[in-house]
C-alpha cells in the first residue's frame, strides 16, 4: 500500500479500548490490560492469536494505583491516542465522583496520576464504575464514558437489591486530558447498565454493554448501535452470552470474526462469545486461556519492538 494510502486510512481511523485487526499483522501483538483482586493495580496479558493469553512479568504489578480516596485501579482502559501515547482510565473507588487518568509513552514510564471528578456536579450521584476510552482522529477528541447511579432518576427501574444500584452511561471529552466537556448522558436503554465498550464498526459503533438488572435477574451481555460515536445508540440487543452472569466486555476483531471476551465474575474465570455478524453468537470460552484471577480489563496492539521492551 503506497505511503499516502496509508496516511488517509490514519486520519479517519478511530482508536478504541475495543481493538478491530483486519489483517493478520505479525508486527503486532495484542495486550490485555486488567486487575487482581480488589484492584491492586495495572497487569499486563499478551496473545499472539487472541485465545492464549500469557501475563506479562509473571502477573507483577505495572502501575501502582495513587489516584483518589480509595486508591484502587480497577477496570484498567488503555488506548493509543492521536498522540501516539498510551493513556488509560480507570475505576478508582466503589463509591467515588470520579475516575483515574494517566499517559504513558511506552506502558513502562507513566504520567502523575490524576482523579478527574466528572460526576462531583451530581449531588446524588454514588459511583462512578469501569470508564472506557475512546479517540476520535476526525474530530481530535477523546470520548470518556462509565456507568453512574444518580439517586432519584429512573424509578421505573429502581430495585432493592444490589444495595439499590441504577446504573446509566455517562460522557465527556476531551482533547487535552486539561479540560473537559461537560457531563451528558451517554445510554438509557430502559433498564440498569454498566460496562459499556463502544467499537468502529462498518455502518457506524457498536456498543457491547452490560444488563445489570437484578429483579428478574439478566446480568448478560447485549449489543446497541448507533451512526455517531456519541449516540444516539437503538435499544439493546437479546442477550449473546449465556446463562451464567458476566461482565466486562471487551471486543477484538480477528478477520472477519467478532471476539467478545468478559469476566465470568461469579465463576472466577473469563469467558469469550464470537460472532461473524453481530447477531449469531457462539460461546467459545473453552477454546481461549487466560492468567488465574484475572478480572475486567480492556485489548489494544502495541508493535513487536515495543513488546520486546516490555520483557525486559
Amino acid at each position: 500500500m503506497k505511503p499516502f494510502f496509508c496516511s488517509l486510512l490514519l486520519v479517519f481511523s478511530l482508536f478504541s479500548c475495543t481493538v478491530l485487526q483486519k489483517t493478520g499483522a505479525k508486527e503486532e501483538v495484542f495486550l490485555f490490560s486488567y486487575f487482581k483482586g480488589n484492584g491492586d493495580g495495572l497487569h499486563l496479558a499478551y496473545s499472539m492469536d487472541g485465545y492464549q493469553w500469557k501475563a506479562l512479568k509473571n502477573d507483577s504489578i505495572f502501575l501502582k494505583p495513587t489516584a483518589g480516596k480509595d486508591k484502587l485501579m480497577r477496570d484498567p482502559c488503555i488506548i493509543r491516542g492521536g498522540d501516539g501515547k498510551f493513556h488509560m482510565v480507570w475505576t478508582v473507588s466503589w463509591n467515588e465522583k470520579g475516575i483515574g487518568y494517566a499517559s504513558s509513552p511506552d506502558l513502562l514510564q507513566w504520567s502523575e496520576q490524576k482523579f478527574v471528578p466528572v460526576m462531583a456536579h451530581e449531588e446524588g450521584a454514588r459511583n462512578t464504575w469501569a470508564p472506557e476510552i475512546s479517540y476520535d482522529a476526525r474530530s481530535k477528541e477523546y470520548m470518556i464514558y462509565w456507568a453512574t447511579t444518580i439517586t432519584g432518576l429512573y424509578p421505573e427501574t429502581q430495585s432493592k437489591m444490589d444495595a439499590g444500584y441504577n446504573h446509566r452511561i455517562y460522557y465527556v471529552t476531551t482533547k487535552d486530558f486539561k479540560t473537559y466537556s461537560p457531563t451528558k448522558l451517554l445510554y438509557e436503554p430502559g433498564f440498569n447498565v454498566i460496562d459499556a465498550s463502544i467499537v468502529k464498526g462498518r455502518d457506524g459503533y457498536v456498543m457491547f454493554l452490560k444488563d445489570e438488572t437484578r429483579e428478574p435477574a439478566q446480568k448478560n451481555l447485549k449489543v446497541a448501535t448507533s451512526k455517531n460515536l456519541t449516540g444516539p445508540y437503538t435499544a439493546a440487543s437479546a442477550p449473546i452470552t449465556g446463562k451464567y452472569w458476566a461482565e466486562g466486555p471487551t471486543t477484538l476483531q480477528l478477520g472477519n470474526k467478532w471476539l467478545v471476551y468478559f469476566d465470568k465474575y461469579t465463576s472466577h474465570a473469563m469467558g469469550a462469545v464470537q460472532s461473524e455478524d453481530l447477531k449469531t453468537w457462539e460461546d467459545i470460552s473453552n477454546k481461549i486461556s487466560f492468567p488465574k484471577g484475572m478480572r475486567h480489563g480492556t485489548i489494544f496492539k502495541v508493535t513487536k519492538a515495543e513488546f520486546e521492551k516490555l520483557l525486559k
